[in-house]
């Protein structure tokens, strides 16, 4: 497929999620807050699984990830650029990407580290606390990032976990430019924003077509808590913009105006893993599509109100028939 043309790459960390429901005083004897994501290591989250016991549900994870396999199985062509061991989890990633019909011919391999994995463990309010061992993709680097990685291909979709990595996300976004792709960036944590804040305006202004972006980054990109001024401030520098606000819906905009898109309410929510990155797979299928931006915001809203009624982002075949039976619904009532 390689030589095909590609619609999207994604690139980012390949994690395998292990997701396990717990109850909240199972939660609590966990070292570290409640809620939200810390990196451990490899001999941490062994421990950590001897704890809980039980047995957690495998699932194609990352962010990048995420949003790569539910384009790939909305029937787009899609490949992915990230680093795993070679080991059993790698194996099971490529295997399940192969099987949905992704490229894998763009993973990058490590002989000597663990394929990445992240512990979500889901308490009856549906809030999901994670430890992930990044591992592998610890290892993955500019050297591994070459042009012609990218030839052949529209869209590449970048995880902002990457700034961390200054050199990485340069080499990428520098490369998937020269090979003429549209980038899109999804931000990632109010942490990552944090981290990158003095960098973060040059890297959209001179990289970055579509940005994605969540309350808490708006606000700390931007230093107001005011979603409308964030997207604004977000779409100076980018073509289209877009801000999630979660149940209240998001905004988006681009050169012809901005829009706030309700959000698709569930009273079936399990847990919330991969909901934001599901978002943004439901927007860029319509945006890879050529619909305009209000109505790709309403298929990303779809993606994420079903995304959080099941365990872990990898949805049973019978959820995608559905899934794309709404989105066309969707999209050809624009």
């Amino acid at each position: 497929m390689k030589n095909d043309r590609i619609h999207m790459i994604g690139v980012g960390s390949p994690v395998v999620d292990l997701v396990i429901e717990v109850p909240e005083q199972m939660v609590k004897s966990v070292p570290g807050q409640k809620g939200g994501m810390e990196l451990v290591d490899s001999r941490t989250m062994g421990s950590l699984l001897a704890m809980i016991g039980g047995q957690p549900v495998k699932a194609t994870g990352g962010s990048a990830g995420n949003t790569t396999f539910a384009l790939t199985s909305m029937g787009l062509r899609c490949s992915f650029m990230g680093k795993l061991g070679r080991d059993e989890n790698g194996a099971y990633y490529r295997d399940y990407f192969k099987q949905i019909g992704g490229d894998c011919s763009r993973f990058k391999l490590d002989g000597n580290a663990a394929t990445a994995s992240c512990l979500s463990l889901v308490t009856p309010d549906s809030e999901r606390t994670m430890r992930t061992d990044l591992g592998a993709a610890m290892a993955f680097s500019p050297e591994d990032i070459h042009p012609e990685d990218f030839a052949g291909c529209d869209h590449v979709h970048v995880e902002g976990y990457l700034l961390f990595n200054p050199e990485l996300i340069l080499a990428v976004l520098k490369a998937a430019k020269e090979a003429g792709c549209r980038v899109s960036l999804d931000l990632g944590s109010f942490e990552v924003v944090d981290h990158a804040r003095e960098a973060l305006p040059g890297i959209l202004k001179n990289y970055v077509d579509v940005v994605f972006a969540n309350e808490e980054e708006s606000a700390v990109y931007c230093g107001k808590d005011d979603p409308e001024y964030g997207l604004d401030e977000l779409g100076k520098l980018c073509s289209i913009a877009a801000v999630k606000l979660g149940k209240k819906g998001a905004l988006v905009r681009d050169a012809a105006g901005a829009h706030h898109v309700p959000a698709f309410m569930t009273d079936r929510a399990v847990d919330t893993t991969g909901a934001g990155d599901f978002w943004a797979a439901g927007f860029l299928y319509g945006l890879i599509n050529h619909h305009p931006v209000d109505a790709c915001a309403k298929t990303g809203a779809l993606l994420g109100r079903h995304v959080v009624e099941h365990l872990g982002a990898a949805l049973p075949l019978e959820a995608w028939r559905k899934i794309m039976e709404e989105t066309n619904q969707i999209l050809n009532r624009i």
